[in-house]
């Protein structure tokens, strides 16, 4: 027993919100080890609310993303126990840690796209309802994505599509491997001739608000007050150690669980000719796929299919909609322009995109609104 009450010292010295032995311990341990319940130092210093304990650890990179045995995060825990600080504090340490994932990725990601040849393929968006009407209004896209080297150009024109709202725009969305950080990825409103170079989690907060510059697009914050605290645990770091998983109490806020299961029925017609390979298209959308339909698509078809290539998926967006996606037109292209990867030289920098939002109103199926 008291080996392994000994075994996690960084864990108990957090456990104990012995800040000094948290940073003595810091020069020894792994700060993102996990105990027996899957928890991580960070883990129990957001659960037990020792804040300096979180800076602490933040300071030296201790992971965001991680899950415990119960399937959450320290970002998840932060949110459950409701102070403020500490969540802005996990909020941008996550962002950081996301920034930097993607560019120990960059490499693995950039010699992939070199190994496979050049193509030009479509992939269309046809949404589809069974509800009287509303097919005729709802949106359809045909996406064009050209691949040289390690570039990646994609045109579109269904911006967004969420809510029983979407959004219509020219936009070109433009991956250079080669390049760093905000360098690498430009977005080209082609209506407006403007482009901005955005970094992929900014764009994707930016064009989930409707486009504009991202700063203005971002809804002004309504401050709360944190929530109070939870009562503090009267268990032991020994106690807490002894416990099985499955019963160990909250050390932190009480959960209260709702379970909700849905049932997702989706079709897919797969070919053992066409060119693609899975592998292939989940790098491509991993690289150009900013948007939520898109997410959806990577989320279906990163799934166990039977062998082959999907090349028509439907699957279900909303209750009543569902996406017919097809891909299509698939070539092989050696002499794809290089200049189609670069900003044309009559662009200009700009923090406003063209784009109109439609909605539609499921109490009135003949009305829609354009803005």
């Amino acid at each position: 027993m008291d080996s392994l009450c000994d075994r996690f010292p960084l864990h108990r010295a957090v456990f104990e919100g012995n800040l000094r032995k948290v940073s003595s311990c810091l020069r020894t341990y792994d700060v993102g080890e996990r105990d027996v319940h899957g928890n991580t130092p960070l883990h129990l210093a957001v659960l037990l609310g020792h804040r300096e304990c979180v800076y602490l650890l933040l300071a030296h990179k201790a992971p965001v993303k991680v899950k415990n045995n119960f399937g959450w995060t320290p970002l998840a825990e932060a949110i459950s126990y409701g102070d403020r600080q500490i969540i802005t504090s996990l909020l941008k340490k996550l962002k950081e840690q996301s920034r930097e994932a993607l560019e120990e990725r960059r490499p693995q990601l950039t010699t992939a796209l070199q190994e496979l040849g050049d193509f030009y393929v479509e992939i269309n968006w046809d949404f589809q309802s069974w509800v009287p009407l509303l097919s005729r209004i709802l949106p359809s896209d045909t996406c064009k994505v050209y691949k040289k080297g390690c570039s990646i150009r994609m045109d579109s024109t269904l911006v967004d599509f969420s809510d029983m709202k979407w959004q219509r725009g020219d936009l070109t969305f433009i991956f250079n491997g080669d390049a760093r950080g905000k360098q690498s990825f430009a977005v080209l409103d082609n209506e407006k001739k403007v482009f901005q170079r955005l970094r992929t989690e900014a764009l994707i907060d930016n064009l989930s608000k409707g486009g504009g510059n991202i700063m203005d697009s971002l809804p002004e914050t309504t401050r709360r007050s944190s929530l109070n605290p939870p009562p503090k645990t009267d268990m032991t770091w020994d106690e807490y150690l002894l416990y099985d998983t499955e019963r160990l109490p909250p050390i932190g806020r009480p959960m209260v669980l709702k379970e909700d299961k849905k049932t997702v029925k989706a079709h897919v017609a797969m070919s053992e000719d066409f060119p693609l390979s899975v592998d292939l298209i989940l790098k491509v959308l991993e690289v150009v796929a900013p948007f939520k339909h898109f997410n959806k698509l990577k989320e279906f078809v990163a799934m166990k299919l039977p062998a082959g290539f999907p090349v028509r998926i439907e699957i279900p967006v909303f209750p009543t909609i569902t996406a017919r996606v097809t891909f299509r037109d698939f070539k092989s292209c050696s002499e794809i322009p290089s200049s189609m990867f670069f900003i044309p030289r009559d662009y200009k920098v700009s923090h406003a995109f063209v784009t109109r939002r439609i909605t539609f109103d499921p109490s009135r199926p003949h009305a829609w609104k354009t803005t």
